[in-house]
Order: structure tokens, then sequence, then C-alpha cells
């Protein structure tokens, strides 16, 4: 059987991505490696109750990965909302919307009764777009 065990967001800086997903989303460090010799590091977070999902924080690599002018295209998109969204789950939008915009996350849009049920929105800061959806 296949199975997803992570998927990438690029973020501007991965120590900032690593503090927004730890302490304001409350995910957990899934695997931080630093790979001097390749300037290259491999840093994934996920829910606690998750163990098998990952989210990889990817930095937007240089040469000889990309181009500066691809690099540069990449960051704009991720900036604006246009590179990925993930979409999370919940029992109860409303609460997790609370409780994160304690922690300071700042939603995009706040919680909104749809067909499918209770959908919010927020952006991290490198811009990437999450979704945070009670499903009916």
């Amino acid at each position: 059987m296949i199975r997803i065990a992570n998927v990438q967001l690029w973020v501007h800086d991965q120590d900032e991505a690593l503090d927004f997903y730890t302490t304001k989303v409350g995910m957990e460090v899934r695997f931080d490696v630093t790979l001097p010799e390749m300037g290259f590091r491999w840093l994934g977070v996920g829910p606690a109750d998750q163990p098998e999902v990952s989210i990889v924080l990817m930095a937007v690599p240089g040469p000889p990965v990309m181009d500066p002018a691809t690099a540069d295209q990449v960051r704009d998109l991720v900036a604006k909302g246009f590179a990925g969204t993930v979409f999370l789950s919940t029992d109860d939008c409303r609460a997790d919307f609370k409780e994160l915009s304690a922690r300071g996350v700042e939603f995009t849009e706040e919680p909104d009764e749809r067909p499918y049920g209770i959908d919010s929105a927020f952006r991290d800061p490198s811009g990437n777009s999450i979704r945070l959806t009670e499903m009916r």
C-alpha cells in the first residue's frame, strides 16, 4: 500500500518556520539534520498524534539546484501564498481558531460554514497557505 510520509513547503527562513509550526501551531519536530558539507538542512514537523506524517520545511535552494532567477520566483510565489496549500483537519474549527489566534497565528479567513463543513485559513511567516477545516 502507498502512504504519504512527507510533504514539503518552501520556506524563507527555516528557524522562523520551525518556531511558527511548533510554538504557534503546536506541531512537534520530526527531524532536524544539517549536512554542512552540502549546505543542506532536512527539517520536518508534524502533528503529535500523526507520527507517520511530516511537513518538510525546505529552504529555497540556490545553485546548482535552482538558478537565482528561479529561486526568486519561488520565493515570490510562496510569499503570495501560491506555492501550495496544506490542509489541516480538526474536530472543532472554532475552538482551534481561538487557541491558535491566542498563540499569535494571524488568520486570513475566520471559521465559516461551508457545504462541506467549517473552514478557515491562515498563512505561515513565508506566506504558505494553510487551511483548517472541520469536515461534516
